[in-house]
């Protein structure tokens, strides 16, 4: 057994390797599994839903069957997890009268999407019915949706930060991306083959756009996904450099996006230079990202200028596609476009 944080039980992970394999370079997994019965636990008890009939919480999460690991194979970490989620909720209506109820997920995995996730929710046997239960059933199910997101997004986060494996020589050397990649078409924020235009010290011409999207978590959290490194390398699925600080500097995407954050509001605003690196040398976007928290979700707001003339769709597409999309997807952050 290999302790991760001493003293805290929930980080207590069981560690094993091949008999063959020297150093830990091949292979090295981590159990996760009694961590992530804690950290599920306390993501889901006491999510609350209010509505003109009443409100329901979470009061009980009797069963988590299933199991999680990670996986350092050759320097890629692979994330394994396949939980079958059974909780209780209680439902109050504005008279006081008690219902209870019960939530089935029977299909947290690593190979479903949180859109796909079949949330059941039903009332218990014999109990009349209630115009909770829908309440339930559509706001309680987007909230419990989220939490499970929210689990996902801890696990690639938490645990990224300790999977180091020694080398051959026994140096330690940070994990390569997850074999889990992103697709890429022309409009994509990534790896890009060509070489950046040379710059001459003309002025160039430029644009700019605005972006709005809604996600399905609160502003503090939407905030972390952007300026926190682990969360950063868990929805672009690739290493990161990210300094999470006012001045501090970031790099995505195998180097293909760098800037900086120039101002840092926490929960509310983060402004930051940005390029792609094939744009004029030293020529950088300013990308003000506002979040407004609207109750169960939080709207943000992105206004991007300075933008070089023909790179506009190129742009706004990546964000779209490559933050907007990808967040929603690995933490289940998932809401409508506009």
């Amino acid at each position: 057994m290999a302790k991760w944080g001493e003293g805290d039980p929930r980080w207590i992970v069981e560690e094993r390797a091949d008999a063959t394999n020297v150093n830990n370079w091949h292979w090295t997994e981590r159990d996760v599994t009694g961590w992530s019965t804690d950290k599920l636990k306390e993501l889901l008890l006491g999510l609350r839903v209010e509505g003109p009939e009443g409100s329901c919480e979470v009061t009980d999460v009797p069963k988590l069957d299933g199991e999680a690991s990670i996986n350092n194979r050759k320097g890629k970490l692979i994330y394994f997890y396949e939980w079958n989620v059974k909780a209780t909720w209680t439902g109050t209506s504005k008279t006081g009268i008690k219902y209870k109820g019960n939530i089935d997920v029977p299909n947290l995995s690593d190979e479903n999407d949180m859109d796909d996730l079949d949330i059941s929710v039903v009332l218990c046997k014999d109990e009349p019915n209630t115009p909770l239960t829908e309440l339930m059933r559509k706001e309680g199910a987007k909230k419990v949706r989220a939490a499970l997101g929210s689990y996902v997004g801890h696990l690639k986060s938490e645990f990224t930060q300790g999977m180091i494996l020694p080398t051959a020589n026994g140096a330690a050397r940070k994990p390569q991306p997850s074999q889990t990649k992103v697709k890429v078409d022309k409009t994509q924020i990534g790896p890009s083959s060509s070489a950046p235009p040379s710059s001459t010290g003309v002025k160039i011409s430029t644009c700019k756009f605005s972006l709005k999207e809604t996600f399905l978590t609160s502003p503090d959290e939407l905030y972390r996904t952007f300026i926190n490194q682990n969360m950063v390398q868990a929805f672009t699925h690739a290493a990161a450099v990210v300094d999470g600080e006012k001045g501090g500097k970031f790099q995505l995407l195998e180097g293909s996006v760098n800037g900086e954050f120039t101002e840092l509001v926490p929960d509310e605003k983060i402004v930051m230079k940005w390029r792609f690196k094939t744009w004029p040398c030293e020529h950088y976007a300013t990308i003000t990202l506002n979040m407004k928290d609207r109750g169960n979700e939080t709207e943000l707001k992105l206004e991007c200028k300075d933008v070089p003339t023909g790179e506009e769709d190129r742009t706004k597409e990546g964000w779209k596609r490559y933050y907007f999309e990808a967040i929603k997807q690995t933490f289940g952050f998932g809401a409508r476009l506009y």
